[in-house]
C-alpha cells in the first residue's frame, strides 16, 4: 500500500470523468481510467488509461485486481462496488452516493431484484436521467471522500 490513494474510474460509460479529474487535480493524486477503449489520452502524468480487452468484466475485474486498500472507486456497477468495497477501496457512484460495508448489502440486493423485475417484464429498464445537481452531488462526494483517504494514508 502506498501513501498516496489512487483513483480507479469504470471509465466506459462514466459521466463524470472532468468531475474526476478536477479534483485529482486540485488535491495531487493519481487517476487511473479503465477502459474497453475509446478514450483520449491524457498528457497528464497523473492520469493513466488501462484499456482492456471488449469481454464484459474485464475492466471490472482489472480494478478489482489492482485496486487496494484506502484506495478510491468511482463506479456505477453494484457487482464491481461490492468487490470494492469488499477489499477496503472507498467506493463512489456516478451521483456521489457511497457504496460502503453498511449499505453494499441493500445495493446488491436492490439491483438484483430491479434486474428480476426487469426480466419478467414488470418494469421497464429505463435509468434516470444524470442531472447537474447528480453532478455537483459527485464532486462534493468525491472531495470529502478523497480528503478522507488521503488523511487515513498518510496517517
Amino acid at each position: 500500500m502506498t501513501d498516496e490513494p489512487t483513483i480507479y474510474v469504470d471509465a466506459d460509460a462514466c459521466p463524470v470523468k472532468a468531475e474526476v479529474l478536477k479534483v485529482a487535480e486540485r488535491l495531487q493524486v493519481p487517476v487511473v481510467f479503465v477502459s474497453n477503449g475509446g478514450l483520449r489520452p491524457s498528457r497528464d502524468p497523473m492520469v493513466r488509461h488501462v484499456v482492456v480487452p471488449g469481454t464484459a468484466d474485464a475492466a471490472d475485474d482489472w480494478i478489482a485486481e489492482h485496486g487496494q486498500a484506502g484506495d478510491i472507486g468511482i463506479t456505477a456497477d453494484i457487482p464491481l462496488a461490492s468487490r470494492l468495497v469488499e477489499k477496503g477501496l472507498h467506493v463512489l457512484g456516478p451521483t456521489g452516493r457511497p457504496f460502503t460495508p453498511e449499505t453494499i448489502g441493500m445495493a446488491v440486493a436492490m439491483r438484483n431484484l430491479k434486474q428480476d423485475l426487469r426480466e419478467s417484464g414488470e418494469i421497464k429498464g429505463y435509468n434516470p436521467g444524470f442531472t447537474g445537481a447528480d453532478r455537483s452531488a459527485f464532486l462534493q462526494a468525491l472531495d470529502r471522500t478523497l480528503r478522507r483517504a488521503l488523511r487515513e494514508k498518510r496517517g
